[in-house]
């Protein structure tokens, strides 16, 4: 049977990744960090099936001892402070969890067993930031617009040296932006799918959003962490773009919405200066050609089936609410 560790494994895209591994027969550890209050909603499900320890990227005894005690087939280090807008407020912290973080987990794997144990390090293509080319492919130069952008590329080309130095099977996933219902209702794509449910419900009149113009690669989560263990199944390590190869508008994502409950978005939508980033990312667009050849890797949710699948999510979410006021809804 494998052992994976997941860092991460609270988030979004830990709790998929969590599911697949589990249906594949695997041993799954997560890492989680010792806090007063713990939020295991998305893995609640899962809390009988995995094994959770705690570890922290700031502290590297703890790290190399999770890689100790456990001995994993792979790793996967999806931790991170991952939300742009509070990198510019927090840059220092994001460094050491987003870019330094990766070092600490690379190290501990060195110091373990570099020989066995494969690393899957989950880059972004906010590192692409302002873009270069497009679309955005594997050799496409970075550019990132943020301090977590900033981070993201020093824990893609730390992996990178690591592999190249001591020949360990180490791999990064740029991941175009992907989204599903488990995703934070601070990222902007769920901010609009809650707003919309409240909407719909009566229970808001407005939603304040910031830039509608900027263009992303959507996918859905459940599809990208696919990807990211077939990575490590291959022969030998590499890095892929992972995206679906499409662009859409913000304005976009909001018409679909608000039309799946038969609204008109211009009624309630209100931009607001305040959600501006001080420098923006107007253009993000993946080439996951290579993805798609070498590891036979495509997207099956298609954009608006997402954000349908996201809408009515919160719909039954929000009524739950409504209905069972005391219930805590993740």
């Amino acid at each position: 049977m494998k052992k994976a560790i997941i860092t991460g494994i609270t988030g979004q895209d830990g709790s998929y990744l969590a599911e697949l591994l589990l249906s594949k027969g695997y041993q799954v550890h997560g890492m989680v960090r010792r806090s007063s209050t713990e939020t295991f909603e998305r893995i609640q499900h899962l809390v009988d099936d995995v094994t959770l320890h705690q570890a922290d990227l700031l502290d590297q005894s703890s790290m190399t001892r999770l890689v100790s005690d456990v001995r994993p087939d792979e790793v996967y280090n999806l931790a991170a402070q991952s939300f742009v807008p509070t990198s510019w407020k927090q840059p220092v912290l994001t460094s050491e969890f987003t870019a330094v973080g990766v070092t600490r987990v690379l190290e501990a794997i060195r110091h373990v067993d570099p020989g066995h144990i494969r690393f899957y390090q989950a880059s972004s293509s906010e590192m692409f930031g302002k873009v270069q080319e497009t679309p955005q492919k594997e050799t496409t130069p970075f550019y990132p617009r943020s301090p977590y952008g900033v981070a993201k590329v020093y824990g893609h080309w730390i992996t990178i040296n690591y592999r190249e130095s001591y020949g360990m099977f180490c791999v990064s996933g740029i991941l175009f932006n992907h989204e599903s219902e488990r995703r934070g209702k601070e990222f902007v794509t769920r901010k609009i799918t809650d707003g919309v449910a409240r909407i719909k419900l009566g229970l808001s009149r407005e939603l304040r959003l910031g830039n509608i113009d900027a263009k992303r690669d959507w996918g859905f989560a459940g599809d990208y962490v696919r990807a990211m263990w077939l990575m490590l199944q291959q022969e030998t390590p590499d890095d892929y773009v992972i995206a679906t190869g499409e662009t859409h508008t913000v304005e976009e994502f909001l018409d679909i919405a608000f039309r799946s409950v038969g609204l008109d978005w211009k009624k309630y939508v209100v931009q607001d200066p305040a959600f501006m980033r001080p420098a923006e990312v107007d253009l993000l667009l993946g080439d996951p050609t290579k993805a798609k050849t070498r590891l036979g890797w495509t997207p099956e949710l298609s954009f608006e089936q997402l954000i349908q699948q996201m809408v009515q999510a919160d719909l039954t979410r929000v009524r739950r609410q409504i209905n069972h006021p005391t219930t805590k809804a993740a």
